[in-house]
């Protein structure tokens, strides 16, 4: 008889990987039709974020025994949405694969790699699921870096919503990844002596590799939308006062702050 773990993972794949094929077969809206598989996956992205952040937070609010007994505490559902997760992380691998080069891809692939490799042993060893109960806090982030990237892809650098994005991909950065971040790695090294070495090296390596994408990415979004669109503000407001006393209507007004997309290479 297949595990229960396992046979959710196979369906949650099945269930991701039709949902891409399905939504490739729609046109992206307005702008981003220019890449709508950028889109299209952008928004699957965002679905299981949705799904899993707010499933994490639910069910480490009505069972906080999981941050006491992160091996041991947890209700039978808590395992079915980490097995759902693991899926849909292989699922946007496959899609990442079909859709680009290893080159292009390969830092997603990277973190996928590490992600599944650390929230399978959870699935196949029925323990730990509460630490990635907790891990899975990070995905109300990912909703709201995934939301961002949709209104960049819509040309909305400049819209109130975008801003709205922008603080809050930053607020939650800090509350829902590295708080979470922290508390699992201070876990580990307390706890290192009584786990296997094995998973000890897992679990910190894993750490490590989402912590500095976290750091990077932080800062990168940081510096893109806050400190770069101040300076490019206070520029044009320099500009266009400056230039009311120099010349009359004809002058060519301040260009809004441009944000590229660099932070997009980063999903996660």
């Amino acid at each position: 008889m297949v595990p229960s773990g396992i046979l959710v993972t196979g369906t949650s794949f099945a269930a991701f990987r039709g949902l891409h094929w399905g939504l490739q077969t729609l046109p992206a809206p307005g702008p981003a039709a220019k890449n709508p598989w950028k889109w299209w996956n952008i928004c699957v992205s965002l679905l299981h974020s949705l799904l899993s952040g707010a499933g994490a937070l639910l069910g480490l609010w009505l069972y906080p025994q999981m941050f006491s007994d992160p091996i041991h505490g947890h209700p039978p559902w808590t395992l079915a949405l980490v097995a759902m997760s693991v899926g849909y992380f292989l699922a946007d691998g496959a899609d990442l694969l079909q859709n680009q080069s290893i080159r292009q891809a390969w830092d997603l692939l990277c973190h996928h790699l590490v992600v599944v490799s650390c929230l399978s042993t959870a699935v196949l060893s029925r323990h730990y699921v509460g630490f990635s109960m907790v891990s899975l806090l990070l995905e109300v982030n990912s909703a709201c870096l995934h939301l961002r990237k949709l209104l960049l892809l819509s040309h909305q650098a400049s819209s109130l919503a975008f801003s709205m994005a922008s603080w809050a991909t930053l607020a939650t950065l800090v509350l829902f990844r590295l708080v979470p971040l922290g508390w699992m790695s201070l876990w580990l090294f307390w706890q290192r002596h009584h786990l296997h070495p094995a998973l000890v090296v897992l679990g910190g390596g894993g750490l490590v590799v989402v912590g500095t994408v976290s750091i990077i990415l932080g800062i990168r979004i940081l510096v893109s939308d806050v400190l770069r669109s101040r300076s490019h503000q206070h520029t044009a407001k320099h500009k266009e006062t400056g230039g009311s006393r120099t010349c009359g209507g004809g002058c060519e007004p301040a260009r809004p702050a441009h944000r590229g997309n660099s932070t997009l290479i980063l999903k996660d």
